[in-house]
């Protein structure tokens, strides 16, 4: 500190001396002065308004601090005496009187106080020059820190420890906003940065801070609330001291502000009120929250210390209107402050106490006369590494501050405060102060049990002001009419919404119409939406999409319809009925697959069944009519020759079973050819249509303009349209190709010309339509969920804004088709042609290890071609031992027998009835070349026998 403040201070001690001082010092000796053997005594000085409560239980503590610590020790070599200033605690000047005094005139070793953190900052910079420790218990403002002040010792609790407890606070109950209501000083000052960031960590704004002078008076303070009243945020949180903070109470309680739906918090300071000023504080304080140090009750010392000190106060202030309790935190941190300092000063070293002037130079003032203490760095580091447990619990100096991991909350309830919890670093706010339980408050102010939600909106009584958009063309969401109520699907929507709040909104809807014409809209949607940013409305409701540069200016609720762009364009009959209509339900890869299956599969039969059915034998061309009729009549399942092969069988069944498939689905293809329309878009892709010369419509004061541009589409192209009866005159006479516009309003428009046009093309995301806001209303989370638990309830589904006719809403890419591909059978035809090739596979395998030895050892001479063509005369002769030759064979033998028993003769039954064969087919070894039946030598030859005859049937089957 420079000289020319020093010289105003002592100027200012000659001119306007306290009285105050003068008393004071009577007390230099008060206590405990006298010395007892080599006792030496250790001055310090003590600075605090006794005027005040906690000035006066303070030093009544402090007092009783000294008879207690020596009275516990018999041995002791020094003895403190205690020179008390008695000063104002609103006067800086007075206290820095006092410690220039008692560092000149009384030398003393060591300050304790002041008592606020006003009056410090000045005394802690004397003693920095004087090297003598300044000691303050009260003094809590974290604008000054024993870090910059070596000399400096705060053995109460630094303000910035309060804002993270606060801060939890605030987060335990969800408050989004607070307003700090504290003393325009260096001590209220001091923690509103603190503060502020404490509550940014917990995602809680401080919209507006409300400083309140000292010497305000109650119309100041009346006027302050009045300001706060109108605003939206219901929690306070105040730091003042006790007179203050009762007078802000008062006025607050007569203005209404300790109403339901309120929030007040007290720093400490101020919590201790209700114990100071009893039932005049609690009558305007019902509900207050407030943090306190937590001192902890199983202190047998602290309870012996409360019964003293009761006895002392009313022996000493028998007219006293109340007997206050000494537990107040100030007043346990005096004592444990003197204890310590006791202790401090009995393990000092030196034993020279008076101040060095070594460094004071000739013609100084009086101020620079002072000199330095000798004992001042050993006594500031004794007092810091002094430990021990006090009343208030476990004395650690942390950096030379006292360190405090625990808070009480406590709750104003009738004429007392009651603890309902704590914070730690561990659990936070909590109900128990080991474990994580949730607290519970007692009352809130107007005598509400449940929590408020920190916020009121609106206030004084006033409405919201929600701004409607005009927009006649589709009034389904938004209907505004001259007088009336406006009307629509988002209006619903949001009255549901706010009657599910848990609170009562009151508002009324202004609609955003042209002073000029009242039913068109003042501008643009974005227009309309800046209105709230302009604080003309309080909120927008309607058809207002949620982009991203308007949430720029608002805070928008989570959206409440569909959501993305779509195009809708006119639909045309995509198949003309004709003559070879019959042919497109299959397309022509199909039809050329399944043709070339079916002469495969048939060709594979044949080559199965040749050698051992004779229906698959014959002169080639029968042959190969027999493949094609065989294998097509299976279309229709009418195939009657008889298979024999059980290869021929497994290939059979799966070829009908593939053929199955393709004529149930040729036939519903047909069908639906013939009988259903088959309507398609006329454009199908919105970067199509960009490529296009076409012009493109949208909906008037929209945000299209900018989506189309940014796909390149020139503004000339551009028309916009106000209703879905435009959107259809546009479309039908060509004046637009398409109308790009979002889901909703589509939905809409094609509800009414259903059949004429479909929506297309993929959807481009958005968000649908929102409610929007202010920036940073508290409103926002909670609309936003009530919109949630009403669509999740699905209450919402009994709000709509168009008929439900899903048949009109699909939305189709063009690629639609009845007409079946190969894609869709190739797997049948895999199966089927697997099948075949093995069962071809597995007989050709039977067949060269049946007759390969045959053609092998034949003849040696033979060449490979040769050779092949010996398998093939081989595989063209029927395989007599096959099964099915067998059988015949069995029934021709039995034909035979039954004849030779008969007295008929052979000649009389015909070739056809032994044989099976027509006359005219075949010859007989009953005929010779004459007649048949004609007698030879003129006998009659014997009947051939039955070896003859079987003999001469197998020539017959091998040719």
């Amino acid at each position: 500190m420079g000289k020319p403040r020093y010289h105003l201070i002592l100027l200012l001690f000659i001119l306007f001396s306290s009285p105050r001082i003068g008393q004071n010092k009577a007390y230099a000796q008060g206590i405990n002065s006298n010395k007892s053997g080599n006792t030496t005594t250790f001055d310090v000085g003590v600075i605090l308004d006794n005027s005040t409560w906690i000035g006066n239980i303070s030093w009544g503590c402090m007092s009783m601090a000294l008879e207690d610590f020596y009275n516990s020790r018999s041995n002791f070599n020094k003895r403190i005496s205690l020179h008390l200033r008695d000063v104002n605690k609103d006067d800086p000047v007075s206290s820095a009187f006092a410690a220039v005094d008692l560092l000149k005139n009384v030398q003393v070793q060591a300050i304790i106080g002041p008592q606020t953190s006003q009056q410090a900052k000045f005394i802690i910079e004397l003693g920095n020059n004087s090297q003598v420790p300044i000691i303050s218990f009260t003094a809590k403002s974290p604008s000054f820190s024993s870090m910059q002040s070596p000399f400096f010792i705060r053995t109460g609790i630094n303000d910035t420890s309060q804002a993270k407890v606060l801060a939890s606070l605030v987060q335990h109950f969800r408050w989004k906003q607070v307003v700090p209501i504290y003393a325009d000083t260096d001590f209220g000052n001091g923690i509103i940065p603190h503060l502020i960031d404490a509550f940014a960590e917990v995602d809680a704004r401080v919209p507006y801070q409300s400083p309140i002078p000292i010497s305000a008076s109650d119309a100041d303070i009346g006027r302050e609330l009045e300001k706060l009243k109108e605003m939206q945020t219901r929690v306070f949180i105040v730091h003042m001291e006790y007179s203050l903070g009762f007078k802000l109470f008062s006025n607050a309680k007569k203005a209404g502000m300790m109403d339901k739906g309120y929030v007040w918090i007290t720093t400490y300071g101020l919590t201790d009120i209700v114990d100071l000023m009893g039932p005049s504080a609690t009558n305007v304080m019902e509900g207050v929250l407030g943090i306190k140090p937590y001192i902890t009750e199983n202190n047998k010392k602290l309870q012996d210390f409360k019964a003293r000190w009761r006895k002392r106060f009313n022996l000493e202030n028998p007219f006293a209107d109340q007997v206050t309790d000494p537990s107040t935190v100030f007043g346990l941190w005096a004592y444990d402050t003197v204890w310590a300092l006791a202790k401090a000063a009995e393990n000092v070293s030196a034993t020279n106490y008076t101040f060095s002037m070594n460094n004071v130079r000739n013609n100084t003032t009086d101020l620079e006369s002072i000199g330095q203490s000798q004992i001042g760095s050993e006594l500031t580091q004794k007092i810091s590494n002094t430990k021990f447990y006090g009343i208030s619990g476990k004395f650690h100096l942390v950096d030379r501050q006292l360190e405090t991991n625990s808070f009480e909350i406590v709750n104003v309830v009738g004429n007392r405060r009651l603890r309902i919890g704590f914070w730690t670093q561990a659990y936070g706010v909590s109900q128990r102060l080991n474990s994580m339980v949730n607290v519970k408050v007692h009352r809130w102010p107007g005598g509400s049990p449940d929590a408020p939600k920190g916020w009121e909106w609106p206030t004084n009584g006033k409405k919201l002001r929600i701004g409607v958009p005009v927009k006649p063309g589709f009034p389904e969401f938004v209907n505004v009419s001259n007088n009336s109520r406006p009307t629509g699907y988002c209006i619903k929507v949001f009255d549901l919404v706010m009657g599910s709040l848990p609170y009562n909104v009151a508002y009324n809807y202004t609609p955003f119409a042209d002073p000029k014409d009242s039913n068109q809209m003042n501008g643009t949607y974005d227009d309309h939406v800046s209105q709230v940013y302009l604080k003309k409305f309080d909120a927008v409701v309607g058809d207002i999409t949620v982009i991203a540069s308007r949430s720029q200016y608002v805070d928008f609720t989570l959206p409440y319809t569909e959501s993305g762009v779509c195009m809708v364009v006119p639909v045309k009959d995509e198949h003309r009925k004709n003559a070879w209509t019959f042919a497109e339900p299959l397309s022509t890869d199909l039809w050329i697959a399944s043709g070339v299956f079916f002469i495969f599969t048939g060709i594979v039969v044949w080559i199965l069944e040749h050698r051992v059915n004779n229906e698959f034998r014959g002169p080639p061309a029968n042959q190969i009519g027999t493949i094609f009729y065989f294998i097509f009549s299976t279309l229709v399942f009418s195939h009657r020759e008889k298979i024999v092969s059980n290869l021929s069988r497994i290939v059979l069944i799966i070829w009908v079973f593939v053929v199955l498939i393709l004529q149930q689905s040729y036939t519903a293809s047909l069908s639906s050819m013939l009988t259903v329309q088959q309507l398609q878009p006329t454009i199908t892709d919105l970067s199509e249509l960009a490529r296009s010369a076409s012009k493109v419509g949208y909906l008037n004061d929209s945000f299209m303009p900018g989506l189309l541009k940014g796909f390149n589409f020139d503004e000339s192209r551009l028309i916009a349209f106000d209703s879905p009866d435009e959107y259809d005159q546009a479309l039908s006479n060509g004046t637009v190709a398409a109308i790009v516009d979002e889901i909703p309003y589509i939905k809409v428009f094609l509800s009414k010309h259903c059949g004429k046009y479909t929506m297309v093309g993929p959807t481009y995301k958005t968000d649908g339509f929102g409610f929007a806001f202010p920036i940073g209303s508290p409103m926002v989370p909670d609309v936003s969920r009530a919109i949630l638990n009403i669509s999740e309830s699905g209450k919402m589904d009994n709000i709509t804004y168009v008929d439900v006719n899903e048949d009109c809403f699909v939305q189709k890419d063009g690629s639609y088709s009845s007409r079946i591909t190969f894609r869709s059978f190739w797997g049948l035809f895999l199966i089927t042609g697997v099948t075949s090739i093995f069962a071809f596979l597995i007989h050709l395998a039977m067949f060269l290890h049946q007759h390969w030895g045959t053609v092998i050892y034949s003849d040696s001479g033979l060449s490979c071609r040769q050779k092949l063509v010996l398998l093939k005369k081989i595989y063209d002769k029927p395989d007599l031992s096959s099964d099915a030759f067998k059988e015949k064979e069995e029934q021709e033998m039995g034909v035979v027998e039954m004849q030779m028993q008969s007295p008929m003769s052979i000649s009389q039954l015909g070739n056809e009835d032994v044989f099976g064969h027509e006359d005219d087919d075949i010859e007989t070894p009953l005929e010779d070349e004459g007649t048949p039946g004609r007698e030879i030598g003129g006998q009659t030859p014997d009947p051939p026998s039955f070896a003859d005859m079987l003999n001469h049937r197998r020539g017959y089957d091998s040719s």
